[in-house]
């Protein structure tokens, strides 16, 4: 990929797709006070500033350790512009840590898993395994990585607007939405950008996602593949504010 140039399916119709697997939000307690440093190399603990100012967002987003940064200083920047234009503040994240297999923060009771990334809202910070996110990447493009990220600052946007959700799924397909609103958003102003075979690329990403069935009353449902594409694409057509 190019400078700032990310796997995002521009499909006919925008038939884009959003789903991200292993993914959650996990209402416990703090993280610890450090983590493991990735095989990869990635040091994606570097705070953002207030507003979500950081030197990662003039990162070239070509290795995975540079789109994670990157990834995480723009959305974070959006969602800034976003809370600013309704009279509000964003509050970054607390840390934003790699964990490997076993090793991840606890959240509470509930220990951090391998293959999987979440945000606690106890605690206000995101973390992934980041072995299993480059393996994504790797296998199927820088797709994953802003599908994923993404997502998980869904989850920390919710938290600080306070929402409330009856079901699991509704709290899931809100964060797909809010990613796709972002990505979008993203795009139009031109600090990420489209090129040809991203659309191959994002879909092979999202291709084995969504629950397997449409049981959306169980505890930790994500929402089957047509559902999340629906909120995805809700997103990215009509912005943040339809979801």
């Amino acid at each position: 990929m190019g400078h700032r140039r990310v796997a995002v399916a521009l499909v006919a119709a925008f038939t884009l797709l959003s789903a991200v697997t292993g993914c959650g939000i996990v209402e416990l307690s703090p993280p610890g006070s450090s983590s493991s440093e990735p095989e990869s190399g990635v040091d994606p603990t570097t705070e953002a500033s207030p507003g979500g100012q950081s030197w990662g967002c003039r990162d070239r987003g070509d290795t995975f350790a540079s789109d994670v940064r990157l990834a995480r200083c723009l959305t974070e920047q959006f969602w800034a512009r976003q809370f600013q234009a309704g009279g509000s503040t964003y509050r970054p994240v607390e840390a934003f840590i790699a964990y490997n297999g076993n090793d991840g923060p606890a959240c509470g009771g509930q220990p951090a898993v391998p293959n999987n990334a979440f945000y606690c809202q106890d605690g206000h910070f995101i973390a992934f395994d980041a072995s299993w996110l480059q393996g994504l990447y790797q296998q199927l493009g820088d797709g994953a990585v802003y599908v994923v990220i993404p997502h998980e600052f869904g989850h920390a946007v919710q938290a600080q607007l306070m929402q409330d959700f009856s079901y699991s799924v509704e709290r899931e397909l809100q964060a797909d939405c809010y990613a796709g609103g972002a990505l979008s958003a993203l795009l139009r102003a031109g600090q990420i950008q489209d090129e040809e075979g991203d659309d191959t690329e994002l879909l092979a990403n999202l291709e084995a996602a969504g629950d397997p069935t449409d049981a959306w009353w169980q505890p930790g449902a994500h929402g089957t593949p047509e559902r999340r594409q629906n909120a995805y694409i809700t997103g990215y057509q009509q912005g943040v504010t339809a979801c």
